[in-house]
């Protein structure tokens, strides 16, 4: 009995050791399959059809198919149409060599997960664009640019990707010149030359080191104010503008992602300003009869960040 028990158990052991070669061989012969890398992911991926078009257009393919480590902050389609994208034609309408800068800017030259990122506002992190992109993390979640990532640590061979509801366009220069380069804003350039004639260079400020945010108000706001044409602008006291214009700039760069509900942020010329984020993004003046909406928030420039408002605010 003692001996049919051994030859059990050597059989036993046998059975064990062959299974294991066998597993151990099948692992060896047919080895894991390696994550996809970037590229394959963004055209595999339905919702990033719009930014695979533009992968393609700006001949990026191979760049991002290669080795890496890559970040990536992708754009899902939602962000490329409110962006005005919402076509394939639309994008390759954009010269490749423009689009070539705004898809650098979306990508860092090394992997970033989710985890690793610090909790803290406005980290800046710098893209392959050459030019700094500012990452925060809060309660709320991660933000780029204020852009929200709504999928993080997507794994691809060749580094990571982050989803983010808003297309990141690099800074087309200082405040002025951001301004300067709007049709919207034609108004509140003029605002600034001319406050600019008093004592105080405002244009001369806010082409400088800062940075600074600036609640901006559209030509419409300025007409509703008070000021029908450029040339009531150009008539009115330059020392009154100063007051107003330093009243809608606050120092730091302050995203969407960093205004909180009742926060009185304190402008420039020392006075305070609230903000409301009730049914959307709102900052008042101390004397306006209603908040301003934030109608578009996060324009990035080289010494701070624009957001647009719909009423000039009063002191």
């Amino acid at each position: 009995m003692k001996n049919l028990n051994l030859f059990k158990t050597a059989l036993l052991v046998i059975a064990i050791t062959t299974v294991g070669t066998l597993v151990s061989w099948k692992k060896h012969k047919n080895p894991p399959i390696q994550s996809k890398n970037i590229v394959e992911i963004i055209s595999s991926t339905p919702n990033f059809s719009l930014l695979k078009t533009a992968v393609v257009h700006a001949n990026l393919t191979k760049v991002l198919s290669g080795k890496g480590k890559f970040t990536v902050f992708a754009p899902d389609n939602d962000a490329f149409i409110q962006a005005g994208f919402d076509t394939d034609a639309k994008i390759k309408a954009v010269p490749a060599e423009t689009m070539v800068k705004i898809l650098m800017y979306h990508v860092v030259g090394q992997e970033i997960k989710s985890t690793a990122i610090a909790t803290a506002a406005n980290t800046p992190v710098k893209s392959a664009a050459d030019l700094n992109v500012f990452v925060t993390k809060n309660a709320s979640g991660v933000y780029v640019n204020g852009a929200k990532v709504t999928q993080a640590d997507m794994m691809a061979s060749n580094g990571i990707i982050h989803t983010i509801n808003n297309v990141l366009m690099p800074p087309a220069g200082n405040i002025v010149e951001a301004a300067q380069g709007n049709t919207n804003f034609t108004y509140l350039v003029e605002a600034i030359l001319r406050a600019s004639e008093g004592t105080t260079n405002v244009a001369q400020v806010l082409s400088g080191a800062g940075p600074f945010t600036v609640f901006a108000p559209t030509n419409q706001a300025f007409i509703t104010a008070g000021f029908p044409t450029i040339a009531a602008i150009n008539a009115a006291d330059p020392a009154t503008l100063t007051n107003i214009l330093t009243y809608h700039v606050v120092a730091g760069r302050i995203f969407s992602s960093d205004l909180v509900e009742g926060s009185k942020p304190a402008t420039v010329n020392s006075a305070t300003l609230t903000i409301t984020l009730t049914d959307g993004a709102k900052v008042k003046g101390n004397t306006n009869t209603t908040p301003s909406n934030i109608t578009s928030a996060n324009m990035v420039t080289t010494n701070g960040v624009i957001h647009v408002i719909d009423q000039v605010l009063l002191p």
